[in-house]
């Protein structure tokens, strides 16, 4: 092999999976600052069904972090329907950056899985046109693991947040939902397990850098 020709193999060889690592890195995130308006979209989870007023996750986040969260969390909401909402919201709160929580009820009525995906995508892109932040939050998906409380999170969130380059906050709700403990029922939290959503997500946006440590 011509030493030009060897060369370029061994860059390439080299270089390709630093590369291709560095495409998929979300793009560094600014913090987001004590008193911005952030809003929290979502179904029932979001608004905190399972729990008393003002146990919700937005509420508990809010105290952790001093932003003005705004809960648009609707019980039953599909993907289709928070996409349908979210344009008035951005309209009317203008917010720094969008929590994306949403898919559960889509997987419950085994909705096709490639309209979910788009909706999210949809959802986030609008998002980040109205000049907000977006975090996407990793919803678990429906398997015969999960009938027995081995929750796992549904891989069509890692592969969106990869993708739009976006920040992910994994095993969220998975490993709320699958303590006894910290749900109200099989598929909602209790008081204690949206409060130690909000930790974790607290936590996640400390790490991709949406707050300062």
């Amino acid at each position: 092999m011509p030493r030009r020709a060897w060369l370029h193999a061994l860059l390439t060889a080299t270089l390709a999976p630093a590369l291709l690592s560095a495409c998929r890195r979300p793009a560094a995130a600014q913090p987001v600052p004590a008193g911005a308006t952030v809003l929290a979209l979502g179904d029932s989870l979001t608004h905190g069904t399972g729990a008393p007023a003002g146990s919700d996750y937005p509420s508990v986040l809010a105290s952790l972090t001093g932003w003005r969260l705004i809960n648009a969390g609707i019980p039953g909401d599909t993907s289709t329907q928070a996409l349908e909402r979210l344009p008035a919201l951005l309209q009317a709160h203008r917010p720094a950056l969008v929590i994306v929580s949403i898919g559960g009820n889509d997987f419950l009525r085994r909705q096709p899985e490639a309209a979910t995906r788009a909706n999210l995508r949809a959802i986030c892109q609008q998002a980040l046109q109205a000049g907000a932040q977006v975090l996407i939050v990793a919803v678990p998906r429906l398997s015969l693991a999960a009938a027995l409380g081995q929750l796992s999170d549904h891989p069509l969130y890692a592969e969106t947040a990869r993708e739009l380059k976006l920040p992910l906050l994994r095993d969220g709700w998975s490993n709320v939902l699958a303590q006894p403990g910290l749900r109200s029922d099989a598929v909602h939290a209790n008081a204690q397990g949206y409060a130690q959503f909000a930790r974790h997500l607290h936590a996640t946006a400390v790490a991709v850098g949406l707050l300062k440590g």
